[in-house]
């Protein structure tokens, strides 16, 4: 009698154990009703408060809203998390965010060490230094001797040491601060000679200084910068919705579907936009959301390029320019680029 009850007691605790093992953070986002978005609030461009609206701006802060809309339905149902260079990774890790979107550069050891899973690469930035104009430096082989400095946590520390190392400098000094706000902070104050982060950062910071030409954007890149954002390792269910809509906002903009002609779109004639929009037989029920999440997310949003211009484009004061560069679409000999849908 002991004996069977222990093994009933057993098997029910093996029971507990596998559907703790199978749950999903998507199972969990879906009961809770709300996505814990983790990103950055001193990013102008991709994570950052605007004092005016008391709201989160930014390319991130939109993937944080594309995200809740493909699976929640509902772009206004994501709760930002903030987090810093240095807290983005724990914040996954000890349940405070479900996924990252906080101009996070891939590279292996995070995958591999951190235990993490990068999403597609909605971003490609390289590192580089900003100096005040009045120092008349031109170029980074100038800062010898000269105080760097970089946030705590970041991809730029290792970037900076191989950079000193490399160029034989004795005297220069790396100093590190918790954010982007504290980083250009010391840069105004004269703390540092010079602000080392990914160039869309600069640009971002100098564009929203009062006096931008007081600030110079060196030439040289320090090293690439491509840009995603993140999961917890072993979640594929999880992983893939992301991934896979994150790849419907390029798609999107591949297509020409944007938030202005969506309605007319939904009608279109063509079977791969009708799955694609969730139209008929769509991809959402693979992914355990509802057929129409891609419309849900253009509606809400827009899609990669309406995303991009209104947080990076002509129009703004950090403005970066797609044309030329990797962040075009692949069709425009760029590097944005989706896996077919059809």
């Amino acid at each position: 009698m002991a004996r069977s009850k222990f093994l009933v007691a057993a098997l029910a605790a093996a029971s507990l154990w596998t559907s703790s093992a199978s749950a999903t953070v998507l199972d969990n986002v879906k009961q809770r009703g709300v996505l814990n978005c983790g990103t950055d609030n001193t990013a102008p461009g991709f994570g950052y408060l605007n004092t005016r609206t008391g709201k989160i701006e930014g390319l991130d802060a939109d993937f944080c809203r594309a995200m809740a809309a493909a699976v929640l339905g509902d772009a206004g149902k994501v709760n930002f998390v903030v987090v810093t260079d240095k807290s983005r990774f724990n914040a996954l890790q000890t349940g405070q965010v479900d996924v990252v979107f906080a101009h996070t550069t891939i590279k292996p050891v995070r995958e591999s060490a951190v235990g993490i899973d990068f999403l597609p690469i909605n971003f490609y930035d390289g590192t580089g230094m900003m100096v005040k104009s009045a120092s008349g430096v031109k170029s980074v082989a100038e800062l010898d001797g000269a105080t760097v400095c970089t946030t705590q946590g970041s991809g730029t520390e290792a970037t900076l040491a191989a950079f000193v190392r490399q160029r034989g400098f004795k005297t220069t000094k790396v100093l590190t601060f918790e954010n982007l706000e504290k980083l250009f902070g010391a840069l105004q104050s004269d703390r540092c000679n010079a602000m080392s982060t990914d160039k869309s950062a600069l640009a971002a910071w100098r564009g929203n200084s009062a006096k931008p030409d007081d600030y110079t954007i060196l030439p040289e890149t320090l090293n690439k910068s491509p840009f995603a954002g993140f999961v917890v390792a072993n979640d594929s269910r999880w992983r893939n919705v992301l991934r896979w809509a994150t790849f419907a906002l390029f798609q999107a903009e591949e297509w020409d579907i944007t938030s202005a002609n969506l309605a007319e779109r939904l009608k279109d004639d063509s079977a791969f936009v009708q799955k694609f929009l969730g139209v008929k037989d769509g991809f959402g029920k693979d992914f355990g959301v509802s057929d129409d999440f891609v419309a849900s997310m253009i509606k809400s949003v827009g899609n990669y390029g309406e995303i991009y211009d209104r947080n990076l484009g002509p129009k703004t004061p950090y403005f970066i320019d797609r044309v030329g560069t990797p962040n075009a679409m692949w069709t425009k000999g760029g590097a944005e680029y989706s896996p077919p849908w059809n």
